[in-house]
């Protein structure tokens, strides 16, 4: 099939048109250009893109082409390799969505309670489900979720589903659903793996591919050494030379993200840590305020970062040289996005130089590992982030949307609309950005005043 060559060409239904405004998607992207056509004809299609190409809009288009509102039944299935990247893609299909009424979308993931996930079936079925392939089957095999009305089935980051040993449930949760259903297979690689995966799940799938996307974004990559005691010092330094500005540090372990963030914050940086342990509603208020610019560095590990798609992102960290070369591509491959170019800076000890080595064999390429600049380590030579967040315990189940705060916000008397930031409403809570200098005066207002006539309890985060 031939290239779209605008969004408009498409047979998209104008809900859909107001879906990707609210997305801010205004120009087709390459892979959209060459996908979309096949997608909306209902043909099985096999994508190879790198993340951040728009690759989840397209899917989105073509899985809530297919729905029917009228239904209430499980429609389209998007399975991901974690809960974060489920949680990013739910978001950005309910976005799409978002000018169809009465459209259900249901994340279904491991690491929360199963009890409100299965209200929510009992309830009445979603018309979409994105999930991770783990509680999918489970809840498959708990007869809570039926996936005989599955028209699109999405498999999103294949490589990785298989790197994390989910065949078995995908060959199951696939087992569930209609032979005659669309199956959609997006990675980034193309392993064996992935090809029998697709050989045994497709029919005559068109193939897709993004050429020469990592030449599109060159990442400058440096390497430092460093003593053990002075990484704190060292990675102060680099921050503070490369501006503290959405920088995400990856340490190997869990309980280093948290010894991080504590000398980070000590020395005045906004940081915040983001690992595997914490709970899912901490872990989105961390990506809220990352975001939103309330946090300006996020340290986090990497099963916590798998899938994290953050865009403009100043610079890669690594605290710890990772323990393999797919790791380290995968890490530094965060940066330089969207055509922009990304800088990736690497601290390294001497008990390191082994991992060191084996990344530079993997990745054919010579390291030479400079003095990293030192930070005195004293309060407050770290910049503060620009913004400040409040958090409402109320959304969208109170019917609050951005604009009823920026109206609580702005009315009588009240705050100029440009020290708002970032508006972000979720099911029952909601997070407004306000210039630090503003922050208090927000609180205040809207602790002392209502929304939509309705007093809530609003804090500082």
């Amino acid at each position: 099939m031939t290239e779209a060559l605008e969004f408009t060409d498409l047979p998209l239904d104008p809900a859909l048109l107001q879906g990707l405004e609210a997305l801010g998607h205004v120009r087709m992207t390459p892979i959209q250009a060459r996908s979309l056509p096949s997608l909306l004809a209902g043909l099985d299609v096999i994508a190879q893109a790198p993340t951040g190409s728009g690759k989840t809009a397209a899917f989105g288009l073509a899985l809530l082409s297919r729905i029917d509102l009228s239904q209430f039944r499980a429609q389209a299935l998007v399975l991901c390799p974690t809960r974060e990247l489920a949680d990013q893609v739910a978001k950005q299909v309910r976005k799409l969505g978002s000018g169809m009424p009465n459209l259900k979308l249901l994340t279904l993931t491991g690491g929360v309670a199963l009890g409100p996930q299965l209200a929510s079936l009992d309830v009445h079925a979603p018309h979409v489900v994105v999930g991770t392939p783990g509680r999918v089957q489970e809840l498959l095999r708990k007869k809570a979720l039926d996936l005989r009305g599955i028209q699109v089935l999405v498999l999103d980051e294949a490589d990785r589903l298989l790197d994390m040993g989910f065949e078995e449930p995908i060959r199951e949760i696939v087992k569930a659903t209609p032979k005659t259903r669309q199956t959609l297979l997006l990675s980034a690689t193309f392993p064996d793996a992935v090809r029998e995966v697709a050989r045994t799940t497709m029919r005559e799938p068109v193939e897709v591919t993004v050429e020469g996307a990592a030449e599109a974004a060159p990442i400058e990559q440096r390497f430092y050494e460093v003593e053990p005691a002075m990484k704190p010092a060292a990675l102060a330094g680099l921050l503070l030379e490369h501006g503290a500005n959405n920088t995400v540090v990856f340490c190997n372990m869990r309980r280093d993200t948290e010894e991080v963030v504590a000398s980070l914050s000590h020395l005045g940086f906004s940081a915040l840590a983001l690992h595997g342990d914490m709970e899912k509603r901490d872990r989105e208020e961390v990506l809220v305020c990352f975001a939103n610019r309330s946090c300006t560095v996020l340290v986090a590990s990497d099963v916590a970062a798998r899938g994290l798609d953050i865009a403009d992102l100043g610079a890669v960290v690594n605290y710890d040289v990772p323990h393999d070369a797919d790791t380290y591509t995968h890490r530094i491959g965060r940066t330089g996005r969207a055509g922009r170019d990304g800088l990736a800076l690497t601290l390294c000890t001497p008990r390191e130089q082994p991992r060191l080595r084996v990344i530079e064999e993997a990745l054919h390429m010579r390291v030479q590992p400079q003095r990293p600049p030192m930070a005195a380590l004293r309060a407050n030579v770290g910049p503060r982030a620009p913004m400040a967040t409040l958090r409402i315990d109320g959304g969208r189940t109170d019917k609050l949307r951005p604009g009823d705060i920026v109206g609580a916000l702005t009315g009588e008397g009240g705050l100029k609309g440009d020290v708002i930031g970032k508006i972000d409403v979720f099911a029952t809570r909601s997070y407004v950005a306000i210039q630090h200098a503003h922050a208090e005066r927000a609180l205040k207002r809207l602790q002392d005043g209502k929304i939509k006539a309705k007093k809530f309890r609003v804090r500082r985060v």
